[in-house]
């Protein structure tokens, strides 16, 4: 049994990871102070990459190419960055026991490892079907996707069903995004989802009615109001076919599940504050152990610009929190102080040739507008408003610039005259802000 210590440890090895080993240094950490210790073969990566270019048919991703920080414009680091930093960077390797009350971190193999200020950034992991008692959920040909080895995994399964039928069991960012990326893999691509309208969580119906309607263009079938509740097999355990709540039966070479993510804090069950699904922080990220900060899916943080605690599980925020930890861990240390976090919420998604973003707050009355079917862009969007100011705002194909004008608005959260004069406006409104 081996045994080690170091002065940070970082815990994961997601985004979060990636984006805070890339602030310690940046903050002047000394070599051999730093380990990241994460369950993944592969140093910390983009994983948004995984529901998009990793799976096209044509020119797909392919690390080394999306190693963080290249999401965001930034440098990429390759393994041998870390090591060139004096980086401990630990693959393979899940932490099982986390023992605040002595720093103590072990492992499945039951090696230890002692910190002294600790970054958990343990991300999420996908929901399955087996959690709603789906009878043969966990039957042969049934895909989920979080990390790369089930990317791979699921790549080798387009290849060997080429031209079959594939079921997307969801309507969420996951599910659109793989429905889109099968279908340009020439699958017969069929989604299924509970809700009256897909992405139900951001997406008003009359969004939504847009991406539905793209999507059966597309040659993707839909169906609505209604769940996966079991599964047809062949005499070898593999899935022929989706059975359906309803009655119904939908053939399938291939299903993915997308329904939702949990986060991953059971390592601290007992040990740390939680609220809201996540472990509480302030500001700072820090929990209620003045040692121990907690970053990206896990952290439910004050969310400034509302007045209020939430958890945010999106790429954006799992780089800006950890960036913000670190921040804070070396300003401590030093005696310095720095700005309490300070979000505003953004969302994006691509699929097809289509390109959506959101920032702000999805409350209140909804405004759309440029919906025009005639029209040859795509470019349209919606306010969302709220005790006469504007909270969120959603456009689909803007510019660069556009999109900065978005997110100014949806920051300073201007009053309106009223809804109609904002209607009327429609995205003429952002150039006044």
């Amino acid at each position: 049994m081996a045994s080690a210590a170091y002065k940070y440890i970082i815990v994961g090895g997601g985004v979060s990871a990636g984006y805070a080993a890339r602030e310690f240094v940046n903050q002047g950490i000394k070599s051999g102070e730093l380990a990241i210790i994460s369950k993944e073969a592969v140093a910390p990566y983009e994983r948004p990459a995984l529901s998009k270019a990793y799976l096209f048919p044509e020119n797909a991703a392919r690390l080394p190419g999306f190693h963080v920080c290249v999401g965001s414009g930034g440098e990429r680091l390759a393994p041998e960055w870390y090591a060139e930093k004096g980086i401990e960077l630990i693959l393979d390797t899940e932490v099982v026991k986390a023992d605040i009350a002595t720093k103590t971190l072990t492992t499945s193999a039951g090696n230890s490892f002692k910190y002294d200020v600790l970054v958990a950034a343990t991300g999420s992991t996908f929901i399955k079907l087996s959690d709603f008692g789906v009878a043969g959920a966990d039957s042969k040909g049934i895909y989920y996707l979080r990390e790369i080895r089930e990317a791979d995994s699921l790549i080798e399964a387009i290849k060997s069903k080429k031209d079959g039928h594939a079921v997307v069991v969801g309507g969420g960012y996951i599910g659109l995004e793989l429905a889109a990326v099968l279908t340009m893999n020439k699958l017969q691509v069929t989604m299924v989802y509970p809700e009256p309208w897909c992405m139900p969580r951001l997406f008003t119906s009359d969004i939504a009615s847009f991406y539905e309607g793209y999507y059966l263009s597309k040659g993707v079938k839909i169906v609505k109001g209604t769940v996966a509740s079991g599964f047809e097999l062949d005499a070898e355990g593999h899935v022929t076919a989706v059975k359906l709540k309803d009655g119904r039966e939908l053939a399938a070479d291939i299903v993915i599940v997308g329904v939702g993510a949990r986060p991953l804090t059971t390592l601290f069950k007992g040990q740390l504050e939680e609220e809201k699904g996540g472990i509480k922080v302030d500001g700072f990220f820090k929990t209620n152990n003045e040692d121990v900060y907690a970053v990206g899916d896990i952290a439910t943080f004050p969310m400034k610009i509302y007045g209020e605690q939430r958890r945010v599980e999106h790429v954006d925020h799992s780089r800006k929190s950890a960036i913000q930890a670190v921040q804070a861990i070396k300003a401590k240390e030093e005696g310095r102080s720095i700005p309490e976090y300070d979000y505003l919420p953004f969302f994006y998604s691509r699929a097809f040739d289509l390109s959506w973003q959101f920032y702000g707050d999805n409350v209140g009355e909804t405004v759309s507008f440029g919906r025009d079917e005639a029209a040859a862009t795509k470019k349209f969007g919606g306010y969302w408003v709220k005790d006469g100011k504007v909270v969120g705002v959603f456009l689909e194909g803007g510019s660069a610039e556009e999109n900065k004008a978005i997110a100014k608005v949806a920051r300073l959260q201007p009053s309106i005259d009223s809804i109609e004069a904002l209607a009327s406006e429609g995205l003429a409104f952002i150039s006044k802000v």
